[in-house]
């Protein structure tokens, strides 16, 4: 299979577009009109919940395909609802790949040893079944990961890496704590996210792709874009998913200061903004499907306007 960053440079190329849209659906996000039509479809009020947020996630899809590479989901949004928020969480990924979108699952897994194995199989190779099939639960194309216990937990994945799939590691989170820790100093005078922006560049040495960028990604928020700079100078191969965009704060300008020189290597995460875009632009609750797409547009062209720079 095609090395990951490679697929998710050309599928940036393709849309003019480098952003992720994440789905994590909230019930004050769905239409009230939508959740109706499920509760009175459904006696089982989890199974609707689970409908509900498939149907509403199929029609933001829908509404962005061709505008936007890639979804990112993020799984607690789904685990919280039990088996039928698992089920939502399993369809749509299907439905977001068959439609031709990259798949991040934002489960930020963090174990060593067969638990970290069992994870890498859950969301990006195959686990063996009782029949010997091979099935993936939730099959995407990349997974995050806090790699904080060191190469026992990120080396199963690795090995998926080589197989076509990727990772976005944590390096500098969007958060306001975020620098309890991550900024804290080491005895080299590092900081904490510097020595995991070292690593993650040396773990992603040997699976750079043609584009130049490596399958191991790295998380960095547009929320501290003066140390997006330092940190891509650690990581000049590295491909970096940017959070806090929009909702949290981060503008355009600020979300491409962590991209490489080219301009590329960089994809912006957008939740919020998108979702529930329907409020920005005074529309219709049940129109946000619409609102979405134009949100999207809107997204897409502050973005290359903010990549003007590179040129």
């Amino acid at each position: 299979m095609m090395n990951f960053a490679d697929r998710l440079h050309d599928a940036i190329l393709k849309t003019e577009n480098p952003t992720v849209m994440g789905l994590d659906p909230q019930l004050d996000f769905v239409p009230e009109a939508l959740l109706s039509a499920f509760r009175e479809a459904c006696d089982d009020a989890g199974l609707a919940t689970g409908l509900a947020i498939s149907e509403f996630n199929r029609r933001l899809l829908d509404a962005v395909a061709g505008v936007i590479p890639a979804v990112k989901l993020q799984s607690a949004f789904y685990e919280q609802y039990g088996l039928p928020g698992l089920d939502a969480l399993q369809q749509t990924i299907a439905y977001a790949r068959n439609k031709g979108f990259l798949v991040i699952v934002d489960a930020k897994r963090n174990d060593i040893g067969s638990t970290a194995a069992a994870y890498a199989r859950t969301f990006l190779n195959e686990a063996v079944l009782i029949d010997g099939t091979k099935r993936a639960a939730f099959a995407a194309d990349a997974v995050t990961l806090n790699a904080y216990l060191g190469i026992d937990g990120i080396q199963p994945f690795l090995d998926c890496c080589g197989q076509g799939k990727g990772v976005f590691i944590l390096v500098r989170t969007s958060n306001p704590s975020a620098g309890d820790l991550q900024d804290l100093e080491l005895a080299d005078g590092h900081s904490v996210c510097e020595a995991m922006a070292d690593l993650v560049s040396v773990w992603g040495k040997n699976l750079i792709g043609k584009s130049g960028y490596s399958s191991v990604g790295a998380v960095v928020g547009a929320t501290w874009p003066q140390q997006a700079e330092s940190l891509r100078r650690r990581m000049p191969h590295t491909f970096i998913l940017v959070p806090g965009y929009g909702a949290q704060g981060g503008t355009a300008d600020d979300a491409v200061r962590g991209f490489g020189q080219d301009g590329r290597g960089g994809i912006v995460n957008a939740s919020r903004s998108l979702m529930a875009a329907w409020k920005k632009h005074g529309m219709d609750h049940d129109l946000f499907d619409l609102a979405a797409r134009k949100e999207a547009l809107s997204m897409r062209k502050a973005l290359q306007k903010a990549l003007e720079q590179f040129v």
